[in-house]
């Protein structure tokens, strides 16, 4: 049963379809690999099983009545915690708000469900959504299912390490640095960062009703495969009910062009973050693989600004809409020094951290426009090239840290980097909009996967998808940790 664990959720799907399995049988195999292996790794945090055979019982009785439920018929899924699900605790790993259990399911788990999957629990976070690994004080620490010593990544940690297991069809995860795509990368799944605001987030969001999107954050899929992303990015996305008045979704696709007709960019390392030498060789050789097959590729094509100013850009941006999330009385207190204490002589990373945290409306419009400037250098380079590699991460998982930030680096190829810089491939794309599609290149010398990240114009996500599709039937797909198959 083990190999069935690990197949895709579209193949999941076509078995309960054939009904070579039930979606009960489907389920019971899943629970039972939770109850043997999550209390070791702990990737799920919330489990509501009783529902969910509930609901197994009833997709195999629509199926015997010849009713489909749409492309995920019966697939037994997880989410990340952060989305509301009917009847559990949405914490987002915060103590404060251990009780906030919501009564509604968040817009894209209806649409999922709408389209038949199952889902039978919740997977595990950081405190806020806001850092590379996943641990909190309600539900504890997530381990990689590769290496329990290492990271599984974060904000969405929990869903690429239940999926990487082999405890769940498919997954669903939020992102704002990295949230999905880090993960995918340490976990070697694949996970995509869709355009911003092209799947609406209400129902992902700290307690309260909350109908705006916030700047820079996006929610998407995790998976065993590619073809689960096309799926379910075509399940997910189209715009809100006001829009839908006036707006239809009509997003281009690669569809049967071949690679040989694509042009391709690669930023393989930069000075503002620069990648092990491992990582960069990752990138090399999917833009080799590329070449085999008749791509153009050109070295380092980058766009038209330098990296550090995007980086700026996007640290401001970002870290506006981080503190928003802030209890008042701390954002108050934090304001009070920035104003009263803070040396305005001081330059500092940390420094231009507090004041991009609680920035006025005019700087934040600064640096909006900045950001809109970007857009446009990306919207020109992509009249030149398809697509562009980068890296994802600087390592493959690194070991544990639960220091306070302040204390943390991080050991690239021996020299040693500040902790968040890790950022800064992330931000490329976050701050610009752009839809980015995290591959598995396969497993390190330590056995530790490493990813690589395929971005694409904006609305450009089922090409950066379809090229993903492609590039996993030439080799660069999952493999199942050995531990768990």
């Amino acid at each position: 049963m083990s190999d069935l664990a690990f197949l895709s959720a579209t193949e999941l799907a076509a078995k309960v379809a054939a009904k070579e399995i039930s979606a009960v049988e489907l389920l019971q195999m899943y629970l039972q690999r939770v109850d043997t292996y999550n209390p070791d790794l702990n990737a799920l945090c919330v489990d509501i099983r009783d529902q969910a055979l509930a609901d197994a019982e009833a997709a195999d009785a629509a199926l015997a009545q010849g009713q489909s439920l749409g492309a995920f018929h019966g697939v037994p899924m997880t989410v990340k915690e952060s989305y509301n699900v009917a009847g559990t605790p949405t914490t987002w790993g915060n103590p404060d708000w251990r009780d906030n259990v919501t009564a509604e399911d968040a817009e894209c788990v209806k649409k999922l469900k709408d389209a038949g999957v199952n889902v039978f629990g919740k997977t595990n976070v950081p405190l806020s959504l806001a850092d590379f690994q996943s641990y909190n004080e309600i539900y504890g620490t997530t381990n990689n299912p590769y290496d329990h010593s290492r990271i599984p990544g974060g904000s969405s940690g929990g869903s690429a390490a239940a999926l990487a297991a082999g405890l769940t069809g498919l997954e669903i995860g939020s992102d704002i640095g990295g949230s999905i795509r880090n993960p995918a990368h340490f976990c070697g799944v694949f996970g995509h960062k869709p355009t911003h605001d092209l799947l609406w987030m209400r129902g992902h969001s700290a307690p309260g009703d909350m109908r705006s999107t916030p700047d820079i954050s996006v929610i998407g899929p995790l998976a065993r495969s590619a073809d689960d992303l096309y799926s379910a990015i075509k399940i997910m996305a189209g715009p809100d009910e006001i829009m839908s008045r006036g707006y239809q979704l009509n997003l281009p696709e690669l569809g049967d062009r071949p690679l040989s007709e694509l042009k391709v960019g690669v930023w393989k390392n930069d000075e503002a973050a620069p990648v092990a030498q491992e990582v960069e060789a990752r990138v090399d050789l999917v833009a080799a693989a590329l070449r085999d097959a008749g791509a153009q590729i050109t070295e380092d094509a980058k766009p038209e600004f330098s990296a550090d100013h995007s980086n700026e850009v996007y640290q401001r941006l970002l870290h506006a809409t981080m503190a928003s999330r802030m209890p008042l009385e701390n954002y108050e207190s934090l304001k009070a020094y920035v104003a009263n204490e803070l040396d305005p002589e001081d330059n500092s990373s940390t420094a231009q951290t507090l004041r991009a945290q609680v920035s006025s409306f005019k700087e934040w419009s600064q640096a909006n426009e900045m950001r809109h400037q970007l857009r446009w250098r990306w919207h020109e380079y992509f009249k030149q090239y398809d697509i562009l590699l980068t890296p994802m991460m600087a390592t493959a998982a690194f070991e544990h840290d639960q220091r306070p930030f302040a204390e943390r680096s991080l050991q690239v190829d021996n020299q040693e980097r500040p902790y968040f810089e890790q950022v800064f491939w992330a931000g490329l794309t976050g701050v610009a909009y752009l839809p980015s599609t995290v591959i598995p290149t396969g497993l390190n010398d330590m056995g530790l996967p490493i990813g690589v990240q395929i971005i694409g114009p904006q609305y450009g996500d089922l090409i950066t998808i379809g090229v993903a599709q492609k590039l996993e039937r030439m080799g660069f797909a999952f493999q199942a940790p050995a531990a768990y198959q």
